[in-house]
């Protein structure tokens, strides 16, 4: 079995929250972003989906996956890059517009 190593976040760490819309929804997302003592990103955060609904469970575990995938070191660029994305390079899903989101200008991409 191989070995893997988790970059636990800090007790206490900065974060960052933003809200977006997806997908010509009404529904606005907020957005939170948990960082490690450098200001990288090391956690995911997004809420708005209707409480108890399919999308706001699928939509919690698509940022617990991503925040877990990040704190196993995977870069958010091979994340980006791997998300599905319709014929104009769009994200085609929330979390893909939302690691869109969080790599622009960042350095990230």
């Amino acid at each position: 079995m191989r070995q893997t190593y988790r970059d636990l976040l800090p007790q206490r760490r900065e974060c960052s929250t933003f809200t977006m819309r997806y997908g010509g929804q009404n529904t606005e997302f907020t957005i939170t972003t948990g960082h490690y003592e450098d200001g990288e990103i090391g956690e995911v955060f997004v809420n708005g989906a209707k409480a108890g609904s399919e999308m706001a469970s699928v939509t919690r575990d698509a940022a617990v996956l991503l925040s877990l995938a990040i704190q196993h070191g995977v870069p958010i660029k091979t994340i980006k890059h791997a998300i599905t994305r319709d014929r104009d390079g769009q994200a085609t899903t929330i979390i893909g517009a939302v690691i869109d989101k969080i790599t622009e200008g960042a350095g990230n991409e």
